[in-house]
């Protein structure tokens, strides 16, 4: 949770600024790790407090806040990176091509319906280029990202792409193509990497590994 504190006191200077202050013995926030900020427990208050985040910058460009969906008792939980320019204006999360696929892997491999698994991405929020985004970004909406696997609880959790698996495990030392057969074991639940549905659109070659990843995310969930 640190990142969000921070990312709070930086809100807070910067109010302070336009106040007029350019220097203040004042401490506008004070973070303890003894007593860290506390986020709501249930999914419903988390997406209200998400829908009113204003932390970074993308609460400029958004037009929707796209929180998760799905079954609140998932034994599964996919996480995607970035929203699509599409899903922010309707304000729903996997739209389109590749999130017909997402579907459509969920139903013949997983065997579970769409509504069964629950779906949310590392940033809540669209930019208006992905060339805008940095490390501040990711780092505060990832507070929101853990609260939900908190609340969720999940068995199994499968990551799309490289930057949903390497924010969520802190490693960025290896590629989607090193990391894809590995699997790693976190607070109870076990991480699956795979391709994203989106590269999938442009890279259909790769459709077999994905199956094949995700076969392996419903044997673990057996298994446990």
């Amino acid at each position: 949770m640190k990142n969000l504190h921070n990312a709070l006191l930086l809100k807070q200077l910067y109010q302070l600024r336009r106040l007029g202050f350019n220097y203040t013995d004042i401490k506008p926030f004070s973070y303890q790790e003894s007593q860290p900020l506390a986020l709501p427990n249930t999914i419903d208050e988390l997406s209200i407090k998400a829908q009113n985040c204003c932390l970074c910058s993308l609460s400029n460009s958004r037009n929707s806040v796209l929180f998760g969906e799905g079954n609140r008792q998932a034994e599964i939980m996919i996480i995607g990176d970035i929203p699509l320019k599409m899903e922010d204006k309707l304000g729903r999360i996997f739209l389109g091509k590749g999130g017909d696929m997402l579907t459509a892997m969920i139903e013949k491999v997983l065997k579970k319906e769409r509504k069964e698994v629950y779906l949310t991405n590392l940033l809540k929020c669209r930019p208006f280029s992905t060339e805008d985004l940095n490390e501040t970004h990711f780092h505060t909406c990832k507070a929101y990202l853990f609260k939900e696997i908190e609340i969720i609880k999940p068995k199994v959790i499968i990551t799309l792409g490289e930057k949903s698996y390497h924010y969520l495990t802190n490693n960025n030392s290896h590629s989607i193509e090193q990391i894809r057969k590995s699997t790693i074991t976190i607070n109870g639940y076990t991480i699956v990497p795979t391709y994203h549905p989106n590269f999938l659109l442009k890279n259909p070659s790769f459709k077999r590994e994905v199956f094949l990843d995700l076969k392996r995310a419903k044997e673990l969930l057996v298994a446990n």
